[in-house]
């Protein structure tokens, strides 16, 4: 897995990979964070039965889409996830927007998601190169959303939860992932066939990293939302979409960008989990030493 990692690295650090538009000196992220899990945890088929066992994806029906021809046990496949997070030049540009997403967050959330989709790619050629079978789901052509009997509209394979599962982290109150570097943040995965050490999971709840779940004090993200989209009650997904569809993906068209991008995420800046996990202690500045 480490040489997974610097490979990864290496390959953001290519700024012909990592560009926060075409042409640019900027990043479209820094240092990403990578965590694994293995196909056999029980916690993907619970999962799968909580979204939708009818069309939900478990790492073993996501990788015989890719390969009908093979039938591995699920533990002789391993799922790698990664943390894309923002940079502070984008955060810092978000943090003082709203109700509309700045120029900034618009094209990370456009051009970084087509770094995301490079990143995927690598990964599985990097993989294929070492005669591992490796597929990213969300690319398959079957990949697409369906509607959750308990959750409203739904992805068949869930960047948010299979980060989760891979140790990387869990759930705020507006369903976005905290992470170790913060919320404010993309998520990728790959499944391969291939057996690695899973990345051992720092919590035992799904949303234990939040505040106002381990704290009940936290209402940030409630503020920063302009749809009303996240109340007291949690997230509803479809003020959420109406607001990302209706308003803001034509303001990033007419005012922005000149195109449409589903682009919002404010409250994924201007938070106390926008670049942290808020939940862990603070690192304790090292004093300068003569």
């Amino acid at each position: 897995m480490r040489d997974i990692v610097l490979n990864v690295a290496a390959w953001m650090d290519d700024r012909s990979n990592n560009s926060i538009e075409p042409g640019s000196d900027l990043p479209a992220f820094d240092t990403p964070l990578l965590g694994c899990a293995s196909g056999a945890d029980p916690l993907f088929e619970r999962i799968k039965a909580d979204i939708g066992p009818e069309f939900y994806w478990t790492p073993l029906d996501a990788y015989r889409k890719a390969f009908p021809e093979e039938a591995p046990d699920p533990a002789e496949l391993s799922v790698i996830s990664w943390v894309l997070p923002q940079t502070a030049h984008t955060r810092a540009a978000q943090r003082k927007a709203g109700p509309m997403p700045s120029i900034e967050w618009s094209r990370a959330r456009h051009f970084g998601e087509m770094v995301n989709r490079g990143l995927r790619l690598f990964m599985v050629e990097l993989l294929e190169r070492r005669g591992v079978n490796a597929v990213a789901p969300v690319m398959l052509p079957a990949w697409g959303r369906a509607m959750s009997p308990r959750h409203g509209f739904a992805s068949m394979w869930s960047e948010r939860h299979t980060a989760h599962v891979c140790g990387l982290g869990t759930f705020g109150h507006c369903d976005g992932l905290i992470t170790p570097l913060g919320k404010a943040v993309r998520l990728g995965s790959v499944v391969a066939r291939i057996e690695l050490e899973p990345t051992p999971r720092a919590y035992a709840a799904h949303n234990e990293w939040c505040l106002r779940v381990s704290k009940g004090v936290c209402k940030a993200c409630i503020k920063r939302c302009p749809a009303g989209a996240i109340t007291e009650n949690g997230h509803d997904k479809r003020k959420c979409k109406d607001y990302i569809r209706g308003v803001t993906g034509p303001f990033v068209e007419s005012d922005q960008l000149g195109f449409r991008v589903n682009s919002c995420g404010l409250c994924q800046t201007g938070t106390p989990c926008e670049a942290r996990n808020p939940s862990a202690p603070k690192e304790k500045k090292q004093e300068e030493t003569a």
